[in-house]
């Protein structure tokens, strides 16, 4: 419990006193990348002090060109342990509450973050609407096509909201496992353990000739492909 009283200190005080040095430098040059820059240094200071290694694997995967990565998804700590693995910027689809958050909303905003509302379907609509754009003015989306974290850490199916973003805007997906983030911070769970995360990366699937009637078999081949990088314990029941 301490440990985890310490990490939210410590992004309190990153909020408060780091991000607006940082929001204030992109809304004058219009130049993100500081921003996120210390946006993913932040993460990775958080990860550390939570006592969570993230290991890595697959890199060599990633294209140069924009992707949609798509992960599994059984934890909190997910997103800051996937963004800091890659290696080049990237937004995410983000339920909406975040977006409440002072300073840290407008980061997100400039970011290129897209808010998601999950109870209404008209809005998740336009937020698809809106990543695509993004995606095809040239910047990757990471997106969790479970759409919530799974309970036990099991691989469960897919919405299929990713894969029209990926299909319309004619770039790469790129399948992402993520293991272990299940057990250092479990859904459900206030506390923070300590232990490791393996973001594994696989091959680029393109989507290129693809038209939205593909997005159920593309949907299956990364749900193929996540599970074949999960242990046991998380692979997909049934």
């Amino acid at each position: 419990m301490l440990r985890t009283l310490l990490v939210g200190i410590f992004l309190l005080l990153y909020l408060l006193c780091v991000a607006p040095w940082f929001l204030l430098h992109a809304t004058l040059t219009k130049n993100i990348n500081p921003l996120y820059r210390a946006g993913v240094f932040g993460a990775r200071l958080a990860l550390r002090l939570a006592g969570i290694r993230v290991e890595v694997e697959g890199r060599e995967h990633i294209p140069e060109s924009p992707c949609v990565f798509l992960a599994n998804h059984a934890s909190n700590a997910d997103p800051p342990a996937v963004v800091a693995a890659i290696p080049k910027r990237v937004a995410l689809l983000a339920k909406k509450e975040l977006f409440r958050i002072p300073i840290f909303s407008r980061a997100l905003l400039i970011g290129g973050f897209v808010p998601v509302d999950r109870t209404d379907p008209e809005a998740a609509r336009d937020s698809v609407e809106q990543a695509i754009v993004r995606v095809r003015d040239g910047l990757s989306f990471l997106i969790f096509p479970e759409g919530t974290r799974s309970r036990d850490g099991r691989l469960q199916p897919f919405k299929k909201g990713a894969f029209v973003i990926a299909i319309a805007a004619g770039v790469p997906v790129v399948p992402v496992s993520v293991v272990g983030s299940h057990r250092v911070m479990p859904k459900g769970a206030i506390g923070i353990r300590p232990g490791t995360i393996r973001v594994r990366f696989h091959p680029a699937l393109h989507t290129t000739g693809m038209t939205l009637e593909d997005r159920h078999w593309l949907a299956s081949e990364v749900h193929r492909a996540i599970a074949c990088g999960l242990p046991e314990e998380q692979q997909p029941l049934g």
